[in-house]
C-alpha cells in the first residue's frame, strides 16, 4: 500500500473518531440546556448537569453518594441549616425538595430520546469549589 494510501485512511479514522467525539460532546451540551430551560431545576441552588454520556446512560453529577450523605449536601448547599435538628420540618422539607429536584433533574435527562438510563456520580469538583469559596469568605 502506497503512503499516499496509508495517509488518507489514517485520516479517515482519525476524523471519523473526533467527529464521535464532537457528537458525545454535543450530546452533553445539548442535555445541559434541557435541564437549565427546566424552571425547577434552574432555579435550585446546586445545578445537576450531565458530565458525560456512556452509551444510552447519561452520568449526572450529584451531592449525595455512598460517602456524602443529604445531611452534609444540605449543609453545603444551605450553611444557615447547620443549626437545624434533622427533625425540624424545614430541614425536613429541605430534603424532600433536594430529593423532588434531583428525581426531576433525571426525569428530564431520561425525556431525551436515546437516553434510557441515569447513573448518578458525586460532584467532588463543587464541594472543593465550595469550601474554597467559604475560607475565602471568611478571610474577608
Amino acid at each position: 500500500m502506497s503512503d499516499k494510501k496509508q495517509f488518507i485512511i489514517v485520516m479517515l479514522v482519525a476524523a471519523i473518531f473526533v467527529g464521535w467525539l464532537g457528537w458525545r460532546g454535543f450530546e452533553v451540551i445539548t442535555l445541559n440546556q434541557h435541564l437549565r430551560s427546566d424552571s425547577v431545576v434552574a432555579s435550585y441552588p446546586y445545578q445537576h448537569r450531565v458530565l458525560r454520556v456512556d452509551g444510552d446512560t447519561a452520568v449526572m453529577s450529584s451531592l449525595r453518594s455512598h460517602d456524602m450523605s443529604t445531611r452534609d449536601a444540605l449543609i453545603t448547599i444551605f450553611p444557615s441549616m447547620r443549626s437545624v435538628n434533622e427533625n425540624h420540618r424545614d430541614w425536613q422539607r429541605a430534603e424532600r425538595e433536594f430529593a423532588h429536584v434531583q428525581a426531576r433533574a433525571g426525569d428530564v435527562v431520561l425525556s431525551t430520546p436515546g437516553i434510557s438510563r441515569v447513573r448518578w456520580e458525586l460532584d467532588a469538583n463543587w464541594y472543593h469549589l465550595s469550601d474554597m469559596r467559604q475560607k475565602a469568605q471568611a478571610r474577608r
